[in-house]
């Protein structure tokens, strides 16, 4: 099958799960008892109030979260790279609890208070794991991960700073946070976290290019133009404005930037023109099947997205680092 009609696969498959998600859960609905006048009194609310804002804001994040994971992932030549990992979910994370501990209520130009300290939050981390990882010679794929997970401690154990002097109901709420989900009723938090997305999305389509030299190599990458320190500047800000705003909306939701990008690179080769599309679909339609099988396994208990995520992230991580022990790298070919 050629890239393109794989793309095209991949696309439909996203559309045709962000169409059924909503009609799956707890209480099945049907097409006829969501737009028949008769019927299910309460089936269209719960549809168009409930399921589909839902369904919008865990395609939207997960959209957000792969195609980011696939940046850093160029960036870092590194399929192990993403958000979570790389300790930039657990900065934004901290961005927005000690926002909200704060007790300010501030906003700029539309701009939630809690997104723009999230998006803060995740650019120092990602600085600073960049920062470590290129400090000395010649350090290693290790060096840079475990520059991650030691910032990831650190963002980590200020949350539980902020969590313990808490009163008990926001100590529970922080606690609730940090598992991820994506549990809203109406659309203002998917029309906020919308052009976060979208312009994140544009800037990282905009330099595929650029992310396909700096796969290969720094060297290569400039010696065919490619201003290295500017595009990793772009990279580093589009994606750090996503994860800002998608954790101040769901909270930390790990391991979605690590499988998406690594499957959509193992079906359709390293071409980043087609992989950033088919990483969007891919990601939002895993998150839906994600926080699908989240709401539904033990209805009408609900399990965080989050816990979902990782419970499928960890193996498949532990299958990466087995794969390939002594120096990971990108699959050949594409």
């Amino acid at each position: 099958m050629t890239r393109q009609r794989m793309l095209l696969t991949i696309l439909a498959l996203a559309g045709l799960i962000a169409v059924v998600a909503p009609m799956i859960g707890g209480r099945m609905l049907s097409p006829m008892s969501i737009f028949a006048s008769g019927g299910d009194a309460g089936a269209p609310d719960v549809f168009w109030s409930i399921r589909v804002p839902r369904v919008a804001l865990a395609f939207l994040a997960g959209c957000g979260l792969a195609v980011s994971g696939l940046s850093f992932q160029a960036v870092f030549r590194n399929p192990l790279a993403e958000p979570f990992t790389l300790g930039v979910s657990s900065g934004a994370a901290f961005g927005a609890a000690a926002y909200v501990r704060s007790g300010l209520s501030l906003g700029l130009s539309g701009v939630s208070g809690a997104s723009l300290a999230a998006f803060l939050g995740a650019l120092v981390s990602i600085a600073i794991v960049y920062g470590l990882a290129r400090s000395r010679k010649g350090s290693t794929v290790a060096t840079m991960l475990l520059a991650g997970v030691a910032v990831s401690f650190f963002f980590s154990s200020l949350i539980l700073l902020i969590e313990y002097v808490s009163d008990y109901t926001s100590a529970f709420r922080i606690l609730r946070w940090l598992m991820g989900g994506v549990e809203v009723v109406g659309f203002e938090t998917v029309l906020g976290l919308l052009p976060f997305v979208l312009t994140g999305s544009a800037i990282l389509f905009y330099v595929a290019r650029d992310l396909n030299l700096l796969a290969a190599s720094d060297d290569l990458a400039a010696s065919r133009g490619v201003d290295v320190g500017r595009i990793r500047r772009i990279v580093f800000f589009a994606a750090s404005l996503m994860i800002g705003a998608i954790v101040s909306a769901c909270g930390p939701i790990g391991f979605v930037g690590m499988m998406a990008p690594h499957i959509c690179r193992l079906l359709l080769g390293g071409e980043h023109r087609f992989l950033v599309p088919a990483t969007l679909a891919f990601g939002g339609a895993f998150l839906v099947l994600c926080d699908t099988v989240a709401r539904t396994v033990v209805a009408p208990v609900e399990i965080p997205v989050g816990v979902i995520t990782a419970m499928i992230g960890g193996p498949f991580f532990l299958w990466l680092l087995m794969k390939n022990p002594a120096g990971l790298s990108f699959p050949k070919g594409g």
